[in-house]
């Protein structure tokens, strides 16, 4: 993996990436990512001067890496040198993975990889994204994007959702949960930035939802409706729907089907080989639910899944 740093890139996505990619960590026992810093040239500033990256390897580490992070800037209109932007065209012609954080994308669409693809950006820089970039198929209102062997971020804290995401792809839910707790953050945040954009400093009700999101985990092997939630957070359904929204981004249904998926790719990385029992355990009824849920939040079925992350798959 080789992360690009440009003159004037915000050290916070370094920050995440290094975090996320660069750190060694034994305790998951198993080969982590071989991580580069690479810029154009052996040093670049990085923005409003806080600092100079030095002795950082050149673009040459870029075009051996699997995966290339792109780099970023707080005005993105200004652009990458062109050696940056060659060499992540270069990386997309030899069918590298290609991430951009945050204004990142804008750093993808002048390398021309993103026409007719689905992609993100922050909030803030959407319009002028899509004025400049009418061919790229914005999707502004999501944290991340996953198109393939492209994948963009919103924001600058969204780079930590697509980071932990990249995380689960290549090494399973398990894994991605286990670094997510390292960082005291959620492995998975529903909604979008929407929630963000209206409600930017949200208040947190004494009333939350979270005793009955905590309860609902627990009783994830029963079969529990809106209805049954709404009782125990003591609303009524329509009530719940639109604190699901306020305080998720999502719905309720939604919100259980992502944790009842959660539970089975557990299970199915830990070695579980009967279908009916990670269905049931995880709430999701019959083996053909399973694998319809499954096969909608993972690209995988329960089987390929576990041949992928399961304990035979572990080094």
């Amino acid at each position: 993996m080789a992360v690009i740093v440009d003159e004037g890139s915000n050290p916070f996505e370094l920050g995440v990436a290094a975090e996320l990619f660069g750190l060694r960590r034994p305790e998951l026992g198993r080969r982590w990512y071989d991580f580069t810093v690479c810029a154009d040239g052996r040093a670049a500033r990085m923005h409003a001067g806080f600092f100079t990256l030095t002795d950082v390897a050149t673009l040459e580490a870029a075009e051996a890496a699997d995966t290339v992070i792109v780099p970023n800037r707080p005005e993105p209109e200004a652009g990458c040198s062109p050696a940056v932007v060659r060499a992540v065209q270069r990386a997309a012609e030899r069918g590298a993975r290609l991430v951009s954080f945050c204004t990142g994308a804008f750093t993808l669409a002048a390398a021309g990889v993103l026409d007719g693809r689905r992609a993100t950006t922050h909030w803030h820089w959407a319009e002028r994204f899509a004025a400049r970039y009418p061919k790229v198929l914005l999707e502004p209102d999501v944290l991340y994007v996953d198109d393939g062997d492209v994948l963009t971020a919103a924001g600058s804290a969204a780079a930590l959702d697509l980071g932990l995401h990249l995380i689960r792809r290549d090494h399973g839910a398990e894994i991605a949960n286990a670094v997510s707790r390292r960082l005291v953050f959620a492995a998975h945040r529903d909604g979008g930035q929407r929630q963000f954009v209206e409600r930017p400093v949200a208040a947190v009700a004494d009333d939350s939802l979270a005793p009955v999101l905590a309860w609902a985990q627990e009783h994830l092997d029963r079969p529990l409706t809106v209805a049954d939630l709404a009782a125990r957070a003591a609303v009524s359904p329509a009530t719940l729907h639109r604190r699901f929204q306020t305080e998720l981004g999502t719905t309720p249904l939604a919100w259980l089907a992502t944790e009842r998926v959660s539970v089975a790719c557990r299970l199915l990385e830990r070695g579980e080989q009967s279908l009916d029992r990670v269905a049931a355990a995880s709430g999701l009824g019959r083996p053909s639910n399973l694998r319809t849920w499954m096969r909608r939040r993972t690209g995988l079925t329960p089987t390929a899944y576990r041949l992928r992350f399961g304990p035979a798959a572990s080094p």
